[in-house]
């Protein structure tokens, strides 16, 4: 008889930039990098047979019929769980949504329990799944680690850097700073996070991010402060307060404000300055993008309390505003030693910082 075909699939992609993709609160870019996937649940290893005739513990162990089909199907699962959306999870693998459901009804179908179940457009971890994904989570997460490490300490020109930056950069400054960057290091690949910054802080210190500039930086992670940055109140040009050089708080008690969620550092601190002005913002308009806060400024739908904008916003004006203070911008790192192509994007960011303080002492703009 002839042998049973093999068929394999190879996945490649092409040396560009990836568009970005709109995930809500934040932003996922790809730069070129390889994808490494699982092999088919078919191939199991071969176990060797104890013939020692004593007892030897490093002998004692091996992969149970269970665990060695269920090891590839743990990254669907795991991306899967962490987006709460199967699309985006197989947007982050780069493979298929059909392939990502597939080997989750897979991992169904060999634990016996279902693990997800349909809210809306997305997916939420039932009760098994939520106990499978609590003992599972780090697993890929430092399996990635592990092969990452070892290929960058093999290579230090390579290797893979997962950075990120918050919602109020990035249309200029970090693009110039890393278009700069992958001159100088072509070889070494880039996963790019844009998040609010309780979201950066949570990824860094779970292992899912090496760097990220935050502002402000959390007290409990290693950081490098950058520089500062000043709120600015943004108003349409056709509002009263548009023709003035300075604002006092407390002239704002009856203006309405368009602003982020309250998990932003920026909402939580318009609300603090406003409180210590003798008032509470009434927020009439909560949006997560801040290029569309301004947008709805610009129709004079409200005004806003923001960092000042990387490009010239037409129909808005930034005022500054007394009784705010100064918000340091720092780059944080993981507590795990740094491989050689992170300390060199670090390098690179702290060298060129002014690339990221470019907005703080932008003028008012019209």
């Amino acid at each position: 008889m002839m042998p049973a075909p093999t068929r394999t699939t190879s996945y490649s992609e092409p040396i560009s930039f990836v568009p970005p993709m709109d995930r809500g609160s934040r932003t996922i870019v790809h730069l070129p990098s390889d994808r490494w996937f699982f092999q088919s649940a078919r191939h199991k290893p071969i176990r060797p047979m104890n013939i020692q005739r004593h007892y030897d513990p490093d002998m004692d162990w091996f992969l149970s019929d269970e665990a060695a089909a269920i090891v590839p199907l743990l990254a669907a699962f795991d991306t899967s769980a962490r987006e709460g959306h199967v699309t985006r999870a197989a947007d982050q693998l780069g493979m298929p949504q059909s392939s990502v459901s597939r080997r989750i009804k897979a991992l169904e179908q060999l634990i016996g329990v279902p693990l997800f179940q349909q809210v809306g457009r997305g997916v939420s971890l039932t009760t098994a799944g939520r106990e499978l994904h609590e003992h599972t989570r780090d697993l890929i997460r430092e399996l990635d680690y592990a092969i990452t490490t070892v290929r960058s300490h093999a290579d230090p020109d390579s290797g893979l850097v997962r950075f990120g930056f918050p919602l109020t950069l990035g249309p200029q400054s970090v693009p110039s700073l890393l278009a700069d960057f992958h001159r100088t290091a072509p070889r070494v690949r880039l996963h790019l996070v844009q998040a609010h910054g309780e979201a950066l802080a949570e990824m860094v210190r779970d292992g899912r991010l090496d760097l990220a500039v935050m502002i402000p930086p959390p007290d409990d992670l290693p950081v490098t402060v950058l520089g500062h940055q000043r709120l600015l109140l943004h108003v349409a040009i056709t509002h009263r307060l548009a023709g003035r050089d300075e604002i006092r708080l407390s002239e704002l008690a009856d203006e309405h404000f368009v602003a982020s969620p309250p998990p932003y550092h920026v909402r939580k601190q318009l609300e603090s300055y406003c409180k210590e002005a003798g008032f509470d913002p009434y927020i009439a308009f909560e949006i997560s993008e801040f290029d569309t806060i301004r947008a709805f400024v610009a129709y004079d739908l409200g005004i806003a309390l923001l960092p000042p904008a990387e490009a010239v916003v037409p129909g808005v004006v930034s005022i500054p505003v007394t009784g705010t203070s100064e918000r340091s911008i720092g780059l944080v790192v993981g507590t795990r030693q740094p491989s050689p192509a992170v300390q060199r994007l670090r390098d690179h960011i702290v060298k060129h910082a002014d690339r990221l303080l470019m907005t703080t002492d932008s003028p008012p703009n019209c």
